[in-house]
């Protein structure tokens, strides 16, 4: 399917391999309403009496523009209090947490394993993309489920594919493998294959120990 050769690997999916895109970081003006936010969102981080002098550019290191989207990569040490103000601030207003999931850029790239945050502005009706840059021994990101309810199933999902700790989570179980399971499935390092499928007094070889058709 993907141009896999010299393999018994029937799935096909070992010829897949992608190079990570990284879109460059944007500068002023970003167009549309997008530096409305930014300018609002850094009105109201420098306004905020409980952190003083951590302002926009400590919390957020890189925001990119690209394909109409609008990405802030941001710090995790900050994450909930930016989250928070995007929620509260009432020129922002980004009330729903639409999903929170993980990529593995691969082992070429610093900082592999991202966490991904989509917000949504129901209000404004717009759309914001938070990124958390991460290393894979160091795989630690704080939980949004105080801010977000709606992240508690995203980040306990998040856990079990990429391994990502969500401190303060209330219960990070995993959520679709069994809780017995032995890694996490959606790393680069995991591997394609390799796990039979069992049923009830039989068992198929993973795809690849299987024979290969041509």
């Amino acid at each position: 399917m993907f141009g896999i050769q010299g393999s018994g690997d029937t799935s096909g999916f070992g010829g897949l391999r992608l190079p990570g895109y990284a879109p460059a970081p944007a500068e002023r003006p970003y167009g549309g309403w997008f530096d409305e936010v930014a300018d609002e969102a850094a009105a109201a981080l420098a306004d905020d009496p409980d952190a003083p002098g951590v302002g926009f550019d400590t919390c957020v290191h890189q925001v990119t523009v690209d394909r109409g989207e609008m990405t802030w990569y941001v710090d995790r040490e900050h994450l909930v209090r930016l989250a928070r103000t995007l929620r509260d601030d009432p020129a922002l207003r980004f009330e729903f947490c639409s999903g929170i999931s993980g990529v593995d850029y691969g082992e070429d790239v610093p900082q592999q394993l991202h966490v991904v945050v989509q917000l949504l502005s129901m209000t404004y009706r717009r759309r914001l993309r938070l990124e958390i840059a991460l290393d894979l021994d160091d795989a630690r990101c704080p939980s949004l489920v105080d801010v977000y309810p709606t992240a508690d199933w995203h980040e306990r999902e998040t856990w079990d594919m990429f391994g990502v700790v969500f401190e303060g989570h209330p219960s990070l179980t995993r959520i679709l493998m069994p809780d017995d399971w032995n890694g996490h499935p959606q790393l680069k390092s995991y591997p394609l294959g390799g796990i039979p499928v069992e049923y009830h007094d039989a068992e198929i070889p993973p795809p690849d120990q299987r024979r290969a058709y041509t």
